[in-house]
Parts: C-alpha cells; structure tokens; sequence
C-alpha cells in the first residue's frame, strides 16, 4: 500500500507532502492544475524514464520518495536475491540530477533502473487511457486469466519444462549443424591421419638417424682416418706404442740411481696402458664402419618422409608430428561419435517434451477451467455498466508449438450489441466500452489475488450520470481488499471516496505551483459541488454534492 509521497523539485511543485491510506481515495483537480504531475512524479520512482528537464530549479536535485507497507506482498524472496534489506515499511526514492543523471534508492541502497521497475510492477498497478491498448495483447489477456486462476506454480513449473525444452533444441541444432560440417572434413582428417600412422613414428629417431646417415655418407673417409691413426699408434716398430714401450724400459733401468725415475716410470705406464686401450678402441670402430648402399637409400627414404610430413604440417620434429597425430585421432574419434551424442540428445528432447506437453496440458486445464467463470462475471459487470447486451468470450485454442506462456492461443471477444458478431475485443470495443471492460477486469482479478495497489487515471472517460456512480460503487467494492486511488473529473465518483484529495495550482508573487490537499467534510462537498455546477456554488448543487455523499 502506498503510505505516502514527498516531491521536491518537479515540474510545478517545489515540495510537496501528502499520506494515503487504504481503502478508496479521489483524486480532483481542475484540467492543467497537475494530477498529472503528481502521476508523473509517481511513475518515476515505479521506474518510469525521466523524460526532458523536469527540475523546476534547473540549479537543485529532485527528489520524489514514496513510503510502501510491503508486509502482505510476499517480497522477502525479492529483495533477498536483489541483495536488499526487507523491511515491512519501505522507502523508495528516486532523485533527478541538474545534469540530467538519476539515481534510484530502496530503503537507501542504490539500484539500478530494471530493479526499481520490478519493484514498481509488485507495489502500484497505475491504469491510464493508453494501458486499456494492451488489452488486445495476447501477453496481457493471458496474464489476466492466469491471475484468476492462480497459475502461478503451474506456469512455473511449465516455464522451467519449457526453458529446458528450448535448451535441449538448442543444444540439438548446435550439434547436428557441427556435425554436418565436420563429417564434411572427415575424409580429410582421416586420410592426414592415416599419412601419420602409417609413418610409425618413434620419438628421437630423427636425431639417431640423421647422425647415422652422416657416419654412412663419409664412412671411406672415416675408415681411413680409423686406420691411417691406428697404424701411428701400434704398427711397426716406430709406432708410438713401441716407441712409450723403450721409454718406459729405458726408465725402468734408472730407478735405482735416479730417485725421479719411480714416479717418471709410472707416468709412462700409464700413458701406455692408456694409448694402448685406445688403439684398440680405434680398430674396434673402424671394422664397425661400412658402406652400406641399401641402408643409406633406408635412411634417405624415412627421413624424407619425415621431412615431407613436418614441411605438410609446418612443425620441425617427429614430436611435434606425434602431437598432431594424437590430436587428429581426437577429432575423427569424436566425429565418429557425434551420431551417438545426437541420438542421446533425441532422446532426451523426446522425454522433455513429453514432460512438457504434460505441464502444458495442466495450464490450459486450468485456464478452461477458470474462463467460464470469468466470463460470467466480467459480462454481469459490463451489464450493470451500462453495456445491456454486452457478450464476453475468451477463446482458446491449442498452438501449433509451445511458448513461453504456453500451448494455447487466447483471445478476448466482445459484443456491445444484441446478437452481435463476437469480435476481437480490440477492433470491435470503443472507448468508454474498453474503459468498462478494463475495470471489469481489474474488479475480477482484484477479489481473486492481492494485487498491488491500484492507481486510475481517469478511467471514467466517456462514461456520466448513472454509468459514473455505477463505476464508483465498483472502485469502492475493489478497495475493500485492496488500495485504490482514482484520478476522476466525474463528481459521482468522487462522492464514493473515503479519502477525497484536491490538486490545485496557485501563484504567489514569485511564481506559480501544484500542490494538494487533503479535503474535510465541508470542503469536499463544497469541491462536489463545483464539479456539479461549476464555479458558482449554487445551493441546488450543494445538495446534490449533500446527497452524493450521503449515498
């Protein structure tokens, strides 16, 4: 329920404080004197777009904060997922910079502008002449059959069928369009990978073959520098090996005599047993050294080979080649598999959709169920607004695919006239007859739910006299479960009000303002009976404003 609004700095207002209470409040005001505003000014801090310079000082902020009593809307869960502290009595404020920025405050934690509209939407439901255009929206006739019916967890739980249905397809699609695509590449995967198995590769072979085709290509040259330094080492008797051995002898002669000749001695030794191992070692190699035609022309052929493929794959070894292999074995694996993936995913979309069409089918059970009724009642009140003949019909009818609101098509249809052709309402209904039909509905759905409060602006347009009074008796019904503020021109009903406000603009030697008021007893029937007569307070119009409140 709004408790009460603070304006600062809008428009014609420069402050402005006014409570509310539940039950039915009126709204009056002379055309120009700014109800508008003071709806503008409440449409903003519901999340409404701030629309060109609305500061009345362009060198000061506004600031319009309302006060809600939240405790009967079950909003914890929101304000727990928005991060927000929950309190039963709510602030919420929205302010206007000079430079044109806004900032939006609940209970004086900043947020952003979709919140404050979420919010907005839960707390007042203000019904202007352009909301009763949605009434042909499928979304908003829909939305007003499932308020009636209480569909709220069937619809969720339809919607969370549904989400997972549209996820599955789209997985589905996703797989199959990268299927086709890479089966298109399949043969060419396949034949890069048969090139790779076929090639046997071993990690380091490269390295092990390249050194032994270099030892091949020069074995002559490697043979003879093997055998010409063997032959220095160990043939004849000038050889090196002779030649340490009559060192060593010649040293070993001396021993006695020269005290250095021991450790000269065995130096030589040394060096000996040392030239000796190694001579062996060098004729050892050289018998391991071949030509070997038919082994080169192998050694050639497999690393050209592996040259070829490195070139093909622009990498510059055998490990990396083994990588790719690897990597290829991946894809064609996966893309032999894909078929299996997909037939998985078919048959889970199978299975949601079934769990689907089932939750489908309890949401337009519910809905067919419900219309009858609302039917009814929304004709009665057509009726007893003036619309004798009046005909109401939904229409429902499975879809061709679900959607988000369901598997069923809805429509409004309306006669004004004695055996009538029903009609969409929205080509057939004219203005005052879609005025009526809106507040028939809200008249509905108001004794079946706890809707927000609701703010009328002017829904009495096109209507008087006994059709006004009949409009009034149904507001005041509304307000006994819920708030309702009506913004009205018309005196009967603004008689049935238990609050009555007045706007006005007056001028001081400054400037001129907006403001309002709350009106007593004796300024209301006198604000009564101008609305009656006009200006000129006669004392006819003042009984009728008399018996106006009385009734």
């Amino acid at each position: 329920m709004l408790q009460s609004i603070s304006i600062q700095n809008f428009a014609l207002i420069n402050q402005l404080e006014i409570d509310f209470s539940d039950g039915f409040s009126v709204i009056t005001g002379e055309t120009g004197s700014g109800k508008s505003i003071l709806l503008g000014a409440l449409s903003l801090v519901l999340g409404q777009r701030s629309e060109g310079n609305v500061l009345k000082d362009k060198e000061k902020k506004c600031v319009i904060e309302c006060s809600f009593s939240i405790e009967k809307y079950n909003l914890q869960e929101f304000f727990e997922s928005r991060e927000l502290d929950y309190d039963k009595e709510t602030l919420v404020r929205r302010e206007i910079l000079p430079s044109g920025k806004t900032r939006a405050f609940v209970n004086d934690t900043p947020v952003n502008l979709k919140t404050l509209k979420e919010l907005g939407l839960r707390l007042v439901d203000i019904h202007s002449q352009n909301q009763n255009l949605v009434l042909g929206s499928f979304e908003y006739q829909v939305g007003i059959v499932d308020t009636y019916a209480k569909n709220t967890s069937v619809l969720a739980k339809y919607q969370l069928n549904f989400k997972k249905y549209q996820e599955l397809k789209k997985e589905l699609k996703l797989q199959e369009e990268q299927a086709a695509k890479e089966k298109a590449d399949l043969d060419y995967f396949q034949f890069q990978l048969e090139q790779l198995v076929e090639a046997n590769l071993i990690e380091g072979e490269q390295k092990e073959m390249e050194e032994e085709l270099e030892t091949l290509n020069h074995a002559e040259e490697i043979k003879s520098g093997l055998y010409q330094s063997y032959g220095l080492l160990s043939e004849g008797d000038s050889s090196v090996i002779s030649q340490l051995k009559e060192a060593r002898s010649s040293m070993a002669k001396i021993q006695d005599v020269f005290g250095e000749a021991d450790a000269y001695f065995e130096r030589l030794d040394s060096a000996l047993i040392e030239l000796q191992d190694l001579s062996q070692e060098i004729d050892r190699s050289n018998e391991s050294v071949e030509f070997d035609n038919a082994r080169i022309d192998f050694l050639n052929q497999r690393l050209d080979a592996i040259y070829s493929l490195q070139q093909k794959h622009r990498v510059d070894s055998v490990d990396e080649l083994i990588k790719i292999r690897e990597e290829l074995e991946g894809k064609v694996g996966k893309i032999e598999s894909s078929d299996e993936r997909i037939d998985d995913l078919k048959k889970q979309l199978s299975e949601q959709q079934s769990k689907l069409k089932k939750s489908a089918e309890n949401l337009t059970g519910s809905r067919t169920k419900a219309i009858p009724k609302i039917e009814k009642t929304i004709t009665a009140q057509l009726v007893l607004l003036g619309i004798p003949n009046a005909n109401f019909k939904i229409q429902i009818s499975n879809n061709e695919d679900f959607q988000q609101l369901g598997a069923d098509k809805l429509s409004f249809l309306f006669s004004a006239n004695k055996n009538g052709s029903l009609e969409e309402v929205q080509r057939v209904a004219s203005g005052g007859e879609l005025s009526r039909l809106m507040l028939s509905i809200k008249y509905l759905i108001s004794s079946s739910t706890a809707l927000p409060s609701i703010v009328f602006d002017e829904i009495d347009t096109g209507v008087s006299g006994e059709i006004a009074d009949k409009m009034g008796a149904m507001m005041n019904q509304m307000a006994e479960n819920i708030q309702v503020i009506s913004i009205t021109h018309l005196p009967q009903i603004a008689g049935k009000g238990k609050y009555h406000y007045k706007v006005y603009k007056a001028d001081d030697e400054h400037e001129t303002y907006s403001n309002i008021v709350l009106l007593d007893k004796q300024h209301r029937l006198e604000e009564l009976a101008k609305m009656l007569s006009g200006s000129d307070l006669t004392k006819a119009a003042l009984e009728n404003a008399k018996v106006l409140l009385d009734s």
